[in-house]
């Protein structure tokens, strides 16, 4: 009675399709799974540069060339 067949998860996730839809399950999974990768590397420090996002490098260098310019 306290487990879950494979029929059970068929229908949870079907009745989830249709409420959210299949855009808005896509992105609440991209959101998800950003936000598990994120708090992986929080857990392991700061990654090495090659291992990071190209989105990622491109704001650093914006940040870094803000804070070298004279006022």
């Amino acid at each position: 009675m306290g487990s879950m067949s494979a029929a059970h998860w068929v229908i949870v996730l079907v009745v989830v399709l249709l409420v959210f839809g299949p855009k808005r399950l896509a992105s609440l999974g991209k959101g998800m799974g950003e936000g598990i990768r994120s708090f992986r590397e929080g857990l392991a420090g700061d990654p090495d540069e090659k291992q990071r996002h190209p989105e990622e490098r491109a704001i650093d260098k914006d940040k870094a060339s803000h804070d070298q310019a004279p006022y």
